[in-house]
Parts: structure tokens; C-alpha cells; sequence
């Protein structure tokens, strides 16, 4: 059984999503704590579910690396196969994704390599294109430059505002995500090989 840590920093649609998934009894991965950068709503799935919740909150360290070092050791207590960022809000430091790479796994609500950043639906609507979509990826170094692991177009239609367009993208998101899991407990997708690629 794959055993998951999932970082928010919000409502937690994603994580809510996979916790709905893991507690059928045929999906092979289960969460086993539910962090946070901050006061995050996506907490009460959490504990809906009687999953333990941990709460770095990054104002309280004077620099990204010193937040990174208190959440990778919350991490290291729980020792999860694999880390989900799941509207996770904050950049992690590069000693914490090497410490753990390449198990810490990000959805992205565009077809990357096209719009990465933390406006991917926004940018899409204002370069004009027909269509974006939903991508999960092997966190890196950088911003949403990781391995691709799953995407699918998602097409703009007329008239779309960023909400609108966000909540099409949203369920292919949490497809996406889940399969990329099941996937990854199973041994169908090996991230190691997906990473050197």
C-alpha cells in the first residue's frame, strides 16, 4: 500500500478528491497526514477522514529554507512514499525537493510546458488560446519545469472567465491526479524512470 503525504494551502477540491478515492477498498494508496503552509480549509477533509494534519505556517520562518527544513522534518516523522502538492502555494526549497526527489508529485491547471506558474488559468485566457488543459509533474527544481507525468487538453470556450475556466479544469485535475497515484502504487509508472527521462 503506497502511502501519501498531501501539502495545501487552500480548500483542498484535489486532496478531497483523492481522500474520497483512497478510502475505497480496491485503490491502492492511502494518505496518511495532511500538511499545510498555513490555516488551510482543506483541513476538514482531513479530518473527516481521521487523517492526522500538520501545520508549518511559512510566516513564522524568517527564510524559505528554514520553513522547508521544520516541514521536511514533519515529513520525516510520517515517512511517506510519495508527497502530493495539491494547491500548495509555496515554492519548496531545493534541499527539501533533493531530499525527496523524485517523489513529490504537483497537479497544475495547465498543459505544460505552456503557462507554469501560479496563474496558469489567467495566462491561458489572456494569450487568447482555443485550449489549456491539466498536468501532473514530478516536482524539480524550478517552477512546474518537473517531468510530465499525465496531461490532457481542456478546451477555452467562449465567454470564459477564470472561474469558469478553472472549474473545467479542475475535474481533469483530480483525474489525472488519482490515476497518476494508482499508477505510481501499482508500479505501472515508475517515477525514478519518469524523472531521468
Amino acid at each position: 500500500m503506497l502511502t501519501v503525504a498531501v501539502l495545501i494551502s487552500g480548500g483542498g477540491s484535489n486532496l478531497r478528491a483523492l481522500l474520497d478515492e483512497a478510502a475505497e477498498a480496491d485503490y491502492p494508496a492511502r494518505v496518511i497526514v495532511v500538511g499545510a503552509d498555513r490555516e488551510a480549509g482543506g483541513f476538514a477533509h482531513a479530518e473527516e477522514y481521521g487523517i492526522p494534519t500538520v501545520l508549518v505556517p511559512w510566516r513564522e520562518y524568517e527564510t524559505r529554507d528554514e520553513w522547508g527544513a521544520e516541514l521536511g522534518a514533519q515529513l520525516d516523522v510520517w515517512k511517506p512514499d510519495l508527497i502530493v502538492l495539491s494547491g500548495l502555494m509555496r515554492l519548496l526549497p531545493g534541499s527539501l525537493v533533493d531530499a525527496w526527489a523524485p517523489r513529490i508529485i504537483n497537479t497544475h491547471p495547465a498543459y505544460l510546458p505552456e503557462f507554469p506558474g501560479a496563474h496558469g488559468v489567467r495566462d491561458a485566457l489572456a494569450a487568447g488560446v482555443t485550449q489549456t488543459g491539466a498536468s501532473v509533474i514530478i516536482v524539480a527544481g524550478g517552477i512546474d519545469d518537473g517531468p510530465i507525468l499525465a496531461q490532457e487538453r481542456v478546451p477555452v470556450l467562449p465567454g470564459d472567465d477564470e472561474h469558469a475556466l478553472h472549474e473545467r479544469i479542475k475535474p481533469v485535475e483530480r483525474r489525472l491526479l488519482i490515476d497518476v497515484v494508482r499508477r505510481i502504487a501499482t508500479g505501472d509508472l515508475d517515477l525514478a524512470a519518469a524523472a531521468a527521462r
